[in-house]
């Protein structure tokens, strides 16, 4: 069951990481998983949307920071739900 309240650290939650340029989607399995979706308008740099579940904040660490070291601008995070505990 997922909700918007309560978000800590360590909280399961999805995410919608949107970036510029374009991130193959062979990079899914390395990055937890995630759906990759490329969204391109002609004259325009594409953006590649991710969205997923991350197990914590930690992991999504690791993706924010695997699409730095790729060198690909963050356009924006934006947590979609909070998993909550069962």
């Amino acid at each position: 069951m997922y909700s918007r309240q309560g978000l800590t650290v360590d909280s399961a939650a999805a995410y919608r990481i949107r970036i510029q340029g374009f991130l193959d989607e062979s990079w899914s399995d390395r990055m937890n998983g995630v759906a990759i979706h490329i969204q391109s308008r002609p004259k325009e740099t594409p953006v590649t949307v991710l969205t997923g579940e991350f197990q914590d904040q930690a992991a999504l660490s690791g993706v924010l920071n695997t699409l730095y070291d790729l060198g690909l601008p963050l356009l924006s995070v934006e947590c979609l739900a909070i998993k909550k505990n069962q």
